[in-house]
C-alpha cells in the first residue's frame, strides 16, 4: 500500500509524523546522548522567522509564550508538500516518505511554525498503523530514522524519555518529540517486544488502530471484544516497562478491559465524548470515568468525529473539552489534536485529493464512522500556528481560569507523564 500505511487519517493532513529519510543508522543506540547533549538555540528556525518576517509574512507569535503545550496526539510535517497535482495519488507522499526517500518532513517552515504557535511537546506516531508491510521490521526502521532526524535538528528537536525532558524542551526553547505508536500490531505474539520498544526510546503505545489485532478490538470492529489474553500480557509488560497504555482507537470493552487490567494511570490520548456526538471513535463517560478515576488522561482532538456530520468547529473541541472536564475532573483532560501546526494553504486543492485518500483507506479496511469525502480531517477554523492561541481565548471567554487553562494545555500531561514514566 501506500500513504495509507501508517497515517491516522489521511498521508496529507499532517496527522503523523513521517517516517523520515534516513539509512537506518548502526549508531542509532547513541541517539539519546546526541540528542539530549545538542546545544539548544532554536537559532535556525529564529533566523528563518526574520526572514519570513522581511519577506512579508504574518508575524507569527514568538517561539516561548510560558505555558507548557503538550500535543498528546500530533505530527511535525507539512500537509502542502502533497498537493502538487503531478503527484500520483497511489504513491507515497512527501511528507509520509519510503524507508528509500531523500525527504525530510522537519522543513524549515515545519520548525518554525511549531516554535511559533508554542509548542512543547508532541506526541508523534512511528512505526506500522496498517498495510502490507512487515509491522515490525517497517517500525524498527522508522525509529532509527527518526532518531537520525532528532541527531540532524538537535537545535531544534529533543527525543523525550522522562517527564524532565518536556520541561527541558520548554526551558530550551526545543520541541520534545515523544516516539509513540497508535496499533500494537508490530508486537506479532511475543509480548517481550515491549522491552526492545521501551528501550529504543518508545513512550506511548496504543493497543489497537481501528479494527481488531491479536490484542483487542477496535472502535470500528463489529465484535467489541474485550481485551485479549495476549493483550492483557502486552499491558502488563507496558506496565514494567513504564511506557503509557494509550486506549484511543479502542473498541469500548478492550478499552475497560485494559483500564481495569492496568497496574499505572492509563490514557486516551486522542477522542472526543460520545456522549455529546454518538460515533465509535469517541468514548463513553463510562470510558472516560474510569480512566480519571485511575489516575490517566484523556486528550481531546481537534477531528471530525466531533460533530455528527463532520464538520466540526471550534466551538465543538472548546464544547468536548467541557464535558470532559465535567466528567474526568479538570486534572486530567488535555488535548491530542491529531494533527500539526502547518495547516493546508490550498483548501480546493486538498479537496481536489480528498475523496481518493478516503477511498484508499476504506478499501484498506481502517476508516472510521463520521470520516468522509467531504468531511476536513481538521477543524478549519481551529489549525495552523496559532491554533493553541485561539482555544486559549476560546476557553478563557467560556470562563476558564488561567491556572485549568494551563492544566488543559500541557501540566495535566505532564503530571501523567511524571506518574507512569517517572520523573
Amino acid at each position: 500500500m501506500s500513504a495509507v500505511d501508517r497515517r491516522t487519517f489521511l498521508s496529507f493532513t499532517g496527522a503523523l509524523v513521517a517516517p523520515l529519510a534516513f539509512p537506518l543508522a548502526a549508531g542509532a543506540a547513541q541517539t539519546a546522548s546526541a540528542a539530549q547533549t545538542a546545544d539548544a538555540a532554536p537559532a535556525a528556525a529564529a533566523r528563518a522567522a526574520g526572514a519570513a518576517q522581511a519577506a512579508g509574512a504574518p508575524k507569527a507569535p514568538g517561539p516561548h509564550t510560558g505555558r507548557i503545550i503538550v500535543n498528546a496526539l500530533g505530527s511535525l510535517d507539512d500537509p502542502n508538500l502533497d498537493l502538487d497535482p503531478k503527484t500520483p495519488r497511489g504513491a507515497p507522499s512527501k511528507s509520509n516518505p519510503t524507508p528509500n526517500s531523500e525527504e525530510d518532513p522537519f522543513t524549515e517552515r515545519v520548525l518554525r511554525e511549531a516554535h511559533a504557535s508554542g509548542l512543547t511537546a508532541v506526541n508523534v506516531t512511528l512505526g506500522y498503523v496498517a498495510g502490507d508491510m512487515e509491522p515490525y521490521e517497517a517500525t524498527i526502521r522508522d525509529i532509527a530514522r527518526t532518531d537520525a532526524a532528532i541527531r540532524l535538528h538537535a537545535n531544534d528537536l529533543i527525543k523525550v524519555y522522562s517527564a524532565a525532558d518536556i520541561r527541558r524542551a520548554a526551558s530550551e526553547r526545543r520541541i520534545g518529540i515523544i516516539y509513540g505508536f497508535q496499533n500494537a500490531q508490530m508486537m506479532g505474539h511475543d509480548a517481550t517486544r515491549v522491552d526492545t520498544f521501551g528501550g529504543l526510546g518508545v513512550r506511548v503505545i496504543q493497543l489497537t488502530y481501528n479494527p481488531a489485532n491479536p490484542l483487542g478490538d477496535g472502535s470500528m470492529a463489529p465484535g467489541n471484544r474485550g481485551l485479549t489474553a495476549f493483550g492483557r500480557e502486552v499491558v502488563e509488560r507496558l506496565n514494567a516497562n513504564r511506557i503509557m497504555v494509550d486506549l484511543s482507537h479502542s473498541g469500548e470493552h478492550t478499552c475497560l478491559d485494559a483500564a481495569r487490567a492496568s497496574r499505572q494511570p492509563i490514557s486516551i490520548n486522542h477522542t472526543g465524548c460520545r456522549a455529546l456526538t454518538d460515533l465509535p471513535r469517541n468514548k463513553t463517560d463510562e470510558e472516560l470515568r474510569l480512566v480519571a478515576e485511575r489516575g490517566g488522561f484523556v486528550g481531546i482532538y481537534f477531528m471530525p468525529f466531533l460533530k455528527t456530520d463532520g464538520h466540526a468547529s471550534a466551538a465543538d473541541v472548546v464544547a468536548h473539552i467541557e464535558h470532559a472536564v465535567n466528567v474526568c475532573g479538570e486534572d486530567h483532560v488535555g488535548i491530542g489534536t491529531d494533527g500539526s501546526v502547518t495547516s493546508i494553504d490550498d483548501l480546493d486543492a486538498y479537496r481536489a485529493v480528498l475523496a481518493k485518500e478516503i477511498e484508499a483507506r476504506r478499501a484498506a479496511g481502517i476508516s472510521a464512522a463520521g470520516e468522509g469525502p467531504d468531511t476536513f480531517p481538521f477543524v478549519v477554523d481551529l489549525r495552523g500556528v496559532n491554533q493553541f492561541h485561539q482555544l486559549t481565548a476560546r476557553l478563557q471567554s467560556r470562563g476558564f481560569a488561567s491556572s485549568r487553562i494551563d492544566r488543559i494545555l500541557g501540566l495535566n500531561f505532564l503530571r501523567f507523564a511524571k506518574d507512569v514514566w517517572g520523573s
